[in-house]
């Protein structure tokens, strides 16, 4: 039976026998829906799972840690292209692949802050229109000139 590190105590790995799991438990242990998990499996970020006789999948230690971080990566705004690519990088421990690894995140971080300004022009157009509304001094309604306006939402930006 494979073990899996299940915690530490003065600096000693403490190891439990790990157990395959079927669906439902990887969806609980790593909170993932059943149908992401297999979504997954079908597009390749998982890798297709030991089937029963009975044809059930069933998971090991390996695929939880997987799952864990495709989570994490997808929380974090990874495209499952991204995902993909970070799965690819961190079965290596070079200085080319570092790199690559660094760029990657430094894109998405730049990726990131542009979202952020965009998020930030909108905040300001949209509170703009409420204090012209809430002041009462122009014809009309600033709120649905600004949702009616044509062009992009940062045109009046």
């Amino acid at each position: 039976m494979p073990t899996i590190c299940s915690g530490y105590q003065g600096g000693l790995p403490i190891v439990r026998p790990f157990s395959e799991i079927a669906i439902g438990e990887l969806s609980r242990q790593t909170q993932c829906h059943i149908e992401t998990i297999r979504y997954y499996e079908r597009i390749g970020l998982l890798p297709q799972p030991r089937r029963t006789q009975a044809r059930f999948r069933r998971y090991g230690s390996e695929d939880v840690v997987r799952l864990r971080f495709i989570r994490r990566a997808r929380q974090l705004g990874f495209t499952l292209d991204e995902v993909r690519a970070l799965l690819r990088l961190s079965g290596a421990d070079d200085d080319h692949t570092r790199a690559e690894l660094r760029n990657l995140v430094a894109k998405h971080v730049g990726d990131i802050r542009a979202r952020i300004a965009d998020l930030q022009a909108m905040e300001r157009v949209l509170s703009d229109a409420i204090c012209e509304c809430a002041s009462g001094q122009q014809p009309g309604c600033p709120i649905m000139d600004v949702l009616s306006a044509n062009g992009s939402a940062n045109a009046s930006v």
